[in-house]
């Protein structure tokens, strides 16, 4: 098969997933923010600054991956109903102690980690290569964020 033809393929299932991707990130990001606000206890100056970090970080993220989807010719989603319907990251509306939001953040993280690696073989099938480097670049981010949150699990 001609290599625009695979590529157009399966350009769109990777867009749609990467929209999802997308969700999960800006989910991640108001839920890490959340926690940044919201922690207390012994660890509240490191957590709070760890969170911060974090959530920097995921904003920097969502950035650069709604822009591979308007690079690889996509519509961005940008609202938050938008992002409701697309995200599997579970958000959190209880006050939670400090060890629950670092098991909860650390279980969103493992998870984003996977989802990129499931996607990165459908980016290489559509000859994206752009779009499996942010992924892989994606899955590291996410498996040392993690590793530092089950790190600091007492």
């Amino acid at each position: 098969m001609e290599r625009s033809v695979v590529k157009h393929q399966y350009s769109q299932k990777v867009a749609d997933e990467l929209k999802h991707f997308l969700a999960d990130t800006y989910a991640l990001y108001l839920k890490t923010q959340n926690f940044h606000w919201n922690v207390k206890g012994a660890d509240f100056y490191s957590l709070h600054k760890m969170f911060e970090g974090q959530y920097l970080e995921l904003a920097e993220a969502v950035d650069e991956i709604a822009e591979r989807l308007r690079a690889i010719g996509s519509y961005t989603p940008a609202s938050f109903s938008q992002f409701a319907q697309l995200t599997s990251i579970e958000e959190e509306k209880n006050e939670i102690t400090a060890k629950e939001m670092l098991q909860k953040l650390a279980k969103d993280h493992e998870s984003m980690a996977q989802s990129a690696l499931h996607m990165i073989p459908k980016a290489q099938k559509a000859h994206d290569e752009g779009t499996a480097d942010l992924l892989i670049q994606r899955s590291k981010a996410h498996d040392k964020t993690a590793w530092m949150l089950k790190s600091s699990i007492r």
